[in-house]
């Protein structure tokens, strides 16, 4: 059998590496790799690819017709985003095909202004998309098409970013798909991102993402070319691949049409490179190793840290939520890294007052060898630190003498052990000793053990992992569908499903005798009633043995476009002489408090009617958060639609907020909210008049010709500002209070309602006109039950209206001020943020409260029960090290952990027992609904129950319910035995009616 050999190479910012690896001889101790090289990046990318990668030639002897592959991650197209780089980037036309939905939150609303100019183009709603079941929200148009057609070719644009509801979820993208061919048809030129190629649920994100990559096409096309063209004369005729975000390896003309899933490849690579290094893909970790193990990867550098988990897969832990890019939220596979202020060249400090020693985050960086003490400069730096501790030979250590004192070091040491631990305790996925692989140039800055950690290994070239990593690199398939599992196999539709992505890994070039499952995630959808279940699941290979045929094709073909015609670019290369952009400031449309001063800004508050801003909309969207309590639906959306509305020209000085006394006894007040499932908000955006049909409709089945008011249902989460839009529609004010002063998960935990104001008529209707009428009920849990039946049906989001309420009722039963909280609260985190004060005390300052805990989540379990998302997440305590703020002395001294269970919003928190933390038995039931109890993040945002998750480090706080939820009647409803719970509820303290930023702000006229 002839050598065969593949060659990896990582475009960094600083050095392009490659290196080639001897397939027949990874069993070696070195892993197979016959040599590592180390270029300057250029600044065309390709030249110094080429050079990397002749270099390594030399260097092994390696005969160019046994090269079997060649595979980079680089850089560059992240870049031109990140710079917003004219020059490199496209304008785009976005089509959505989402009948009448999504109307209500536009294109490109969460683009700085920089990029949405540059890549800013013509936007048109289609008829198509699906619902969360698979069911046609409504057939395609061809007229529509055409009519799309003719408007871009008329604004002379060539990119389009096709974007279809739930288009992720179904198994061939046939609505995109379908469309797309018929663009084609009518215009070949045109160049097409399906978005179901680009991400997963979370229209918003994937709609950015796939704009994105429909801007940097042309760049991308370019980009690869030359890649083949490099390949070309280094005579070498194997196929071209480039590395992805997730590790695993795509084609070159695929990256020339997805070159987004290459933004993030740099840090894989090394995490990948480092397990294969390590000999972990070998087998070597037992059975009971791997059960008593994890594995997390340290790649150390000149001045920062990157951390990462393995999965038992070898990949590296994704990122959980949204990834920001050029300051543009997107959803795109990203691995979860965390970079740390530590590394070689970190520069050493010492206090001459205090004698305490720093390290980093700032670093002499790449001019370590001039400026580190051991080559003769005059910066102590890690690496001098390392040297003087006896534990490496680098420089000249007699240039330490009188320099570096045996204190010195040995408190510097301290500090990097600390900040060591911190990282790999941040990163960890369980509670299971640590494996840690440590790679990198900077390596040598490990010096002790670290707690935790059962064993470091630096691999051999270890410097190198990244261009290793590159090099052997797998192929993956992945589905992501929603199956009806109810009177159905669910052990035969699970079997078929990774059937489906082995078929995808093959025909991306896996070998089929190597490919093997190994993610598959099972998610229950709330409310649903027939088992609807989200199945996530990954199949991965080893690369197929390759095929020359294959090599040349698939090189011909990324010089070319989705339709088949060649690119017509001046030069396959790039000018290395242009200009390279710096990067521009890129100012946020979505971000506004970061231009204030929060200690002299003021709400406009006149005549004791105030006047939002987007400033106060920000902070509001924060503190609704907060009090949502762990339900309600995340904030942003609504966040964005008030701010578009706000925003639009007409609509000055409509959306205000009065207090509650301001309403006359007989005035009416309407109410207007989203009922429904989180699985569909975040996909099948409004439409936009969802609630004020609801409204319309409830007022007339009340009887009512016009009201003068909205109050909002419940002040958590997102449907804590929903109310706004409906304000400005009706050019109403919005009541300062709401009906719940939290969140809760029905519309019965409306307090006029819990205390005899009737719940109906009540209405749901969706954005297709479609419109549901409760008109009487037996009880007000009927009400629930039969408007939930009604929201399955209609597509798991509807906007509902329950009975007007005269202000006089309002009054009686509204909790005050708690837009005015939410507001409060939203400064206070903002404030603290930027001042890097106490988190946790600015809050409290402005809503009085209790910290129950401070801890690290370390098991989060779900199930969807009665139509709710239920479970429970276990939190452990922290060691006075971990704790980033100052906490009271008995939560500080807290060794028992801590169980908050939920339906959908958290019930109650109690001390538990780490091994059945269910088991209510040994619980000490510490506060219970209807107090409010909230899980915050370091960074005070407030996480919801179905962001939990392993690691993070968080604040539980609770606040006092509003008296009425603390009687008889409100306890039945709202307390424990509402929710079935077999304790009572014990008082947390008084409650504080909140402060009014109306009382505070106002001033006349």
């Amino acid at each position: 059998m002839p050598p065969l050999y593949r060659i990896g190479v990582d475009v960094g910012g600083t050095n392009t590496d490659a290196a080639i690896i001897d397939i027949a001889a990874t069993d070696s101790p070195s892993r197979g790799v016959c040599a590592a090289t180390k270029t300057p990046t250029t600044p065309d990318v390709t030249s110094g690819i080429y050079t990397s990668i002749e270099n390594a030639l030399a260097q092994s002897q390696v005969q160019r017709q046994d090269v079997v592959s060649v595979a980079i991650g680089t850089t560059h197209f992240v870049n031109a985003v990140v710079q917003a780089d004219a020059r490199r980037l496209s304008k785009v036309a976005v089509v959505r095909l989402c009948g009448p939905f999504t109307k209500q939150i536009p294109p490109f609303t969460e683009f700085p202004e920089d990029l949405k100019g540059i890549m800013g183009g013509p936007v048109f709603y289609l008829d198509g998309g699906l619902e969360i079941d698979g069911r046609e929200i409504s057939p395609l148009n061809p007229s529509q098409i055409q009519q799309t057609i003719s408007a871009i070719q008329s604004a002379g644009i060539k990119m389009i970013a096709l974007v279809g509801i739930f288009s992720p979820l179904d198994h061939s993208g046939i609505h995109e798909e379908t469309c797309k061919k018929q663009m084609l048809a009518l215009d070949p030129t045109l160049s097409i991102v399906c978005s179901h190629s680009i991400g997963g649920v979370g229209l918003l994100e994937r709609e950015n993402a796939t704009i994105l990559n429909a801007s940097i096409l042309t760049l991308a096309r370019k980009t690869v070319r030359a890649f083949c063209n490099a390949m070309v004369r280094l005579q070498l005729d194997c196929p071209l691949y480039l590395t992805q975000n997730d590790g695993t390896l795509t084609d070159a003309a695929t990256a020339a049409e997805l070159p987004i899933k290459t933004f993030a490849s740099g840090p894989t690579n090394s995490m990948t490179g480092a397990a294969f290094l390590a000999s972990l893909d070998k087998g070597t970790r037992g059975s009971e190793e791997e059960a008593t193990t994890q594995v997390l990867v340290v790649d150390v550098g000149g001045t920062t840290s990157d951390v990462c988990a393995l999965l038992p897969s070898g990949f590296p832990r994704q990122a959980p939520n949204f990834v920001d890019v050029g300051g543009v939220r997107t959803a795109f596979s990203m691995p979860e890294v965390l970079s740390v202020g530590l590394g070689g060249g970190s520069k050493v400090v010492v206090d001459g007052e205090t004698g305490e020693v720093r390290v980093g985050p700032e670093s002499v960086g790449h001019y370590l060898t001039q400026q580190a003490m051991v080559f003769g400069g005059d910066v102590m730096t890690a690496t001098d630190v390392v040297v003087a501790s006896g534990k490496g030979d680098i420089g000249d250590k007699k240039r330490l003498e009188g320099r570096v004192s045996s204190e010195v070091a040995s408190k510097a040491r301290a500090q990097i052990k600390k900040m060591l631990e911190r990282a790999v305790d941040s990163m960890k996925i369980s509670a299971l000793p640590v494996k840690l692989l440590l790679v990198g140039g900077g390596s040598i800055i490990q010096m002790d053990d670290l707690e935790g950690v059962a064993e470091c290994v630096i691999p051999p070239h270890h410097d190198s992992a990244n261009a290793v990593g590159a090099a052997i690199a797998k192929v993956a398939g992945e589905v992501d569908m929603i199956e009806l599992l109810a009177q159905r196999d669910e052990k035969q539709v699970l079997d078929e499903a990774k059937q489906r992505a082995i078929e995808v890994a093959v025909a991306r070039g896996a070998d089929r005798h190597d490919v093997k499952i190994v993610e598959v995630e099972k998610i229950p959808l709330a409310y649903a009633t027939n088992k609807a279940t989200r199945l996530i699941i990954k199949a991965v290979g080893r690369l197929a043995p390759p095929d020359a045929q294959e090599a040349s094709k698939l090189q011909d073909v990324a010089a070319r476009n989705d339709s088949g015609v060649a690119i017509n670019d001046e030069s396959d290369e790039e000018d290395s002489s242009a200009p390279i952009s710096k990067p521009k400031s890129l100012h946020s449309s979505v971000k506004h408090a970061i231009h204030v001063d929060f200690d002299t800004y003021k709400p406009d508050v006149r005549d004791k009617v105030w006047y939002l801003s987007a400033v106060d909309l920000e902070f509001i969207a924060a503190g609704t958060g907060v009090l949502g309590t762990g339900g309600g639906g995340p904030s942003r959306q609504q966040y964005l639609i008030s701010l578009q509305l706000l925003q639009t020209p007409g609509n000055e000085g409509k959306m205000r907020v009065v207090a509650p006394p301001s309403l006359n006894d007989a005035d009416i007040c309407a109410s207007g909210s989203w009922f429904g499932a989180p699985s569909t908000s975040g996909e099948r955006l409004p439409a936009g008049d969802e609630l004020t049909k609801a409204i319309d409709h409830c007022m007339r089945l009340a009887g009512k010709d016009t009201f003068h008011a909205m109050i909002t249902d419940e002040i958590g989460g997102g449907n804590g500002m929903s109310a706004f839009a409906s304000g400005v529609a009706y050019d109403v004010p919005v009541v300062d209070g709401d009906l719940m002063g939290r969140a809760y998960p029905t519309m019965e935990h409306c307090l006029p309602f819990v205390y005899g104001e009737k719940l109906t008529p009540c209405v749901g209707t969706d954005g297709r006109g479609n419109v549901a009428a409760v008109l009487n009920a037996e009880n007000n849990r009927r009400v629930e039950t039969m408007l939930r039946s009604q929201c399955v049906d209609l597509g798991l989001m509807i906007g509902v209206s329950s009975a007007p309420l005269t202000g006089e009722a309002v009054k009686k039963y509204v909790v005050p001020n708690t837009i005015s909280q939410s507001w409060y609260i939203g400064r206070a985190v903002y404030h603290a943020r930027r001042s890097k004060s106490n988190m946790i005390k600015a809050i409290f300052d402005t809503s009085p409260g209790k910290l129950l805990y401070t801890g690290k989540i370390v098991d989060v379990r779900r199930d969807v029960t009665r139509g709710y998302t239920m479970g429970y997440c276990l939190i452990a305590p922290l060691s006075a090290d971990e704790r980033e703020t100052t906490v009271e002395p008995d939560v500080a001294n807290e060794s028992r952990c801590l169980v908050v269970p939920f339906q959908n919003e958290f019930l109650y928190a109690a001390y538990a027992d780490e091994h059945s933390p269910e088991d209510q038995s040994k619980q000490e039931v510490i506060c219970t609904v209807p107090d409010l109890i909230s899980i915050l993040a370091q960074d005070g945002e407030a996480i919801g129950s179905q962001e939990l998750r392993y690691g993070l480090k968080v604040n539980v706080i609770a606040m006092a319910a509003h008296p009425l939820w603390t009687t008889e009647a409100g306890l039945k409803v709202g307390g424990p035995r509402g929710f079935d719970l077999d304790m009572e509820w014990t008082k947390l303290g008084d409650y504080w009616e909140p402060r009014s930023v109306i009382e505070e702000f106002n001033r006349a006229g």
